[in-house]
């Protein structure tokens, strides 16, 4: 027999986590402790067996997990240690593995992880959440999906038969960029024991040097997650979504330091080597990066946000949603929602952040409360709003987030959001205000508007600033945040239709020969040398200054759906298409037109073919986006905080109220 078993298991110290499953699999697993030699106490094993090895071709084994294999992420000693690797062991034959892991009790999504407490030390915890398990006789067919068989994880794995349509469904609708699109993107698709887990930031056969574009990075997978999930499939989303939570829980260390535990990786990587003592048997493993090698070593603050987002999307898309509801997603949404509201110095409800702490990895000057992240920051909290289960465990975190989404939206609508009104408004500022009804809160010098922006902000529309920090406000239109204030409504309705009515004043800017500009304008001569250090890669109109980023077009498309304008999303796509497959689906391009692939632009970068294909399906399927994007939340608007403390006397104008323009 050709076939083999797969056995996941993990031991974590001080305690374990919850163990990650995988769609193929009808298991649902946790983290036993260590009891024998396929366990390692710092090293997650995927543990491939060869069938022929073991009589009759049955693989048996019993694995009897104690309560100490448990504990609450309240509880979790976050000390020192290295950093971690997932790793698998096997054969180093193509036959496919099967996750085989310890089930869980049918009733285990109706505890949320804060009844982990009550229940650690009793003896019916044990009984509750987990059965002993023993594996009886499995027939072969039983064990293995009748799939064809899926390559081992690397740049070049093999997508397989995972949730393809029919060829004749295909052939019909799609055009021949797309089906090229499509085609590439499975060919990106990386494998981990045999399962789809991601798929690699670019996979450019003439690339000599992959740098770390050969890694999955959650960002970037989120466009690969909508095309798939939109296509019908998504039992890759939900085995990325299972393994970068257990890459959460591990201990991160760089110089010295540990992160807060709710920290997702910027990204990982499928690796393999020999394992000792064994002839002919390999070990396959994940290699999590936390922002230590990354360029200026910087933390992904988005990682965890998007994490979130792409969460409640798979619930949304595939009608699944018991991933959402088990203990160890829970969890883990739990461990992200503490890390970003946690108590600082900051007086405002925005997220302070490092410069390249998002898309955005480089320095540009967003250092502070950038935009974006406080756009997904505001997207990743309506979501788990949505998905945490309220109880008396969680309902003090479930206050806080409305607290903070309350908070959130006022000031950025409030102080954010600039059209032609407002900024002849700050043209006029007094400076040096003191006083609680000060109307020059952030003390803005009106020499500060930018010459560019007099003539370039249109007399209908408006947007939302880049930054806004005392004594400085930064003018430049970030496309990706403006949209996405847009999907979630963090702006109102008015300011949401100013957004879409400026992006279309503006089209020859913000998108022209390529969409679209990742921010405009791009920074020039000295502010360039000043404000970038004399980037080399971010020459004005280049890279993240000013240049085109093609897998925006998904964003730019939900968000167009959402505000009844198709049309606008169709004209995008449009242009988009007549080059991405003759210039060979590059990463970015440069010029102020867009006219030109991007001097140090990867080809068949995987986000750009996944943002295409994303809003390809969502054009075709446009009732999906509904799914996907927020309306305004009223329940929001009645417990709005600028209500507060009247007492003090203080009246709050709350921009939430501000009724449309007729």
């Amino acid at each position: 027999m050709n076939s083999r078993s797969c056995i996941c298991v993990s031991a974590m110290k001080p305690c374990r986590r919850f163990l990650i499953s995988f769609t193929s699999s009808s298991l649902f697993g946790f983290s036993p402790p260590n009891s024998g030699k396929f366990i390692n106490s710092s090293k997650l094993h995927c543990t491939k067996i060869d069938s022929r090895s073991i009589r009759s071709g049955i693989h048996c084994r019993r694995i009897v997990l104690d309560r100490d294999g448990f504990c609450d992420s309240d509880s979790i000693s976050w000390g020192g240690g290295g950093s971690r690797v997932l790793r698998a062991r096997g054969s180093r034959g193509r036959g496919r593995g099967v996750l085989v892991i310890p089930r869980v009790a049918s009733d285990f999504r109706n505890h949320s992880t804060s009844s982990l407490d009550s229940h650690v030390n009793d003896k019916s915890f044990q009984s509750m959440f987990v059965k002993p398990l023993v594996f009886k006789d499995v027939e072969k067919t039983e064990r293995i999906p009748k799939k064809e068989s899926v390559n081992g994880g690397g740049k070049d794995a093999n997508f397989g038969n995972v949730g393809v349509r029919k060829e004749t469904e295909r052939g019909l609708s799609q055009t021949e960029v797309e089906k090229e699109a499509w085609k590439l993107l499975r060919g990106a698709v990386v494998n981990y024991c045999g399962f789809p887990v991601g798929t690699v930031a670019a996979n450019d056969p003439g690339d000599t040097q992959t740098l770390n574009y050969d890694q999955v990075f959650i960002r970037d997978f989120v466009p690969s997650a909508y095309a798939f999930m939109l296509d019908g499939e998504g039992e890759i989303v939900r085995n990325f979504l299972l393994h970068t939570l257990q890459l959460q829980s591990w201990e991160k260390t760089v110089d010295c330091h540990s992160p807060g535990p709710g920290l997702m990786p910027a990204s990982f990587k499928v690796k393999s080597g020999p394992l000792e003592g064994n002839d002919g048997s390999f070990e396959e493993f994940l290699d999590p990066d936390f922002g230590g090698s990354a360029i200026g070593r910087v933390s992904p603050v988005d990682s965890g946000l998007w994490w979130i987002i792409l969460l409640r999307a798979y619930g949304k898309l595939t009608g699944d949603y018991t991933l959402q509801e088990r203990i160890d997603v829970q969890t883990g949404i739990k461990l992200i929602l503490k890390l970003c509201l946690a108590d600082g110095f900051d007086m405002f409800p925005t997220l302070l952040v490092t410069d390249g702490s998002c898309m955005i990895d480089r320095r540009m000057g967003i250092h502070g409360h950038p935009l974006e992240i406080q756009a997904l920051f505001y997207s990743a909290l309506r979501c788990a709003r949505e998905m945490l289960i309220v109880n008396d465990g969680t309902k003090n975190l479930v206050a806080a987030v409305n607290n903070r989404l309350s908070a959130l939206s006022f000031h950025i609508r409030e102080y954010y959001w600039v059209d032609i009104k407002k900024i002849n408004e700050i043209y006029r500022y007094n400076t040096e205000e003191y006083s609680a009804d000060a109307t020059n809160k952030f003390n803005i010098y009106p020499d500060q508007i930018p010459t560019w922006l007099v003539d370039w902000i249109p007399d209908k529309g408006g947007y939302f600033i880049g930054n806004l920090q005392p004594a400085h406000m930064d003018f430049r239109f970030f496309t990706l945040g403006n949209l996405w204030t847009v999907i979630s409504s963090l702006g109102n309705q008015e300011q949401n239709e100013g957004v879409m009515t400026l992006i279309e004043e503006k089209w020859d800017d913000l998108v022209a020969n390529m969409p679209l500009k990742i921010c405009f304008p791009a920074l020039e001569k000295d502010e360039w040398r000043i404000i970038t250090g004399s980037d080399p890669k971010n020459t004005p109109w280049s890279y993240h200054n000013g240049g085109s980023w093609p897998t925006l077009l998904w964003q730019f498309t939900l968000a167009c759906i959402k505000m009844g304008k198709l049309e606008l999303a169709k004209k995008a796509v449009a242009v988009a298409e007549k080059r991405l497959k003759e210039d060979e689906w590059p990463e970015y391009y440069d010029t102020k037109s867009g006219r030109f692939v991007g001097k140090q632009s990867r080809l068949y970068q995987t986000w750009t073919i996944a943002g295409f294909l994303a809003a390809k399906k969502l054009i075709e399927q446009p009732e999906k986006a509904s799914l996907l994007f927020w309306e305004e939340d009223y329940q929001l608007l009645e417990t709005c905080v600028c209500g507060l403390s009247k007492s003090s006397g203080r009246k709050n104008k709350c921009s939430r109220f501000t009724p449309p323009r007729s």
